[in-house]
């Protein structure tokens, strides 16, 4: 399997502002992956927001599945990040969702084994996802897909602009 990774990109003018060392306020962090064909060509992207700055990333995998980038968009998001912050994450996976609020203890307990004893999917990201969280005080919130939320939408449309950027 041949992946190629498109570099991080940011979109935002007030990105330079804003510089992602957010002082006192919460970051808010809207993550999104998707993927044309899973797997296939996928593209993740994240909007952080401090106070009125806000900055956006995005990149892609030419082949990947939904929940890589899913779980990409908030690493790469959180990587961003230049000190520890309280972040919230906002994240219309369930699977990003939950397993970062519920499952993850469960499956460190079991060396990395879901309840039935299989190996997790993607372990690599989700261990690249705890180191990303772990500097950081991490709230994990989720929200219906494609249902008007205006952070959801606007991380959407940048994980969109990843799968055409993968090409």
């Amino acid at each position: 399997m041949n992946v190629s990774q498109v570099p991080q990109q940011q979109d935002s003018s007030a990105a330079d502002a804003l510089s992602l060392e957010a002082g006192p306020g919460a970051v808010n962090l809207y993550a999104d992956g998707a993927c044309k064909g899973n797997p296939g060509p996928g593209g993740w992207g994240a909007l952080l927001q401090h106070g009125p700055n806000e900055r956006e990333l995005f990149g892609g995998e030419a082949l990947t599945t939904n929940n890589r980038m899913e779980l990409r968009a908030v690493i790469e998001g959180l990587q961003a990040l230049k000190r520890p912050c309280q972040v919230n994450v906002f994240t219309d996976s369930q699977y990003v969702q939950k397993g970062m609020s519920e499952w993850i203890v469960g499956w460190k307990a079991r060396g990395w084994k879901t309840a039935d004893r299989k190996p997790v999917k993607n372990e690599d990201l989700w261990r690249e996802l705890e180191a990303a969280a772990e500097r950081h005080q991490v709230s994990w919130n989720w929200v219906k897909g494609h249902a008007g939320h205006p952070g959801n939408e606007r991380a959407d449309a940048l994980a969109n602009r990843g799968i055409d950027a993968s090409y």
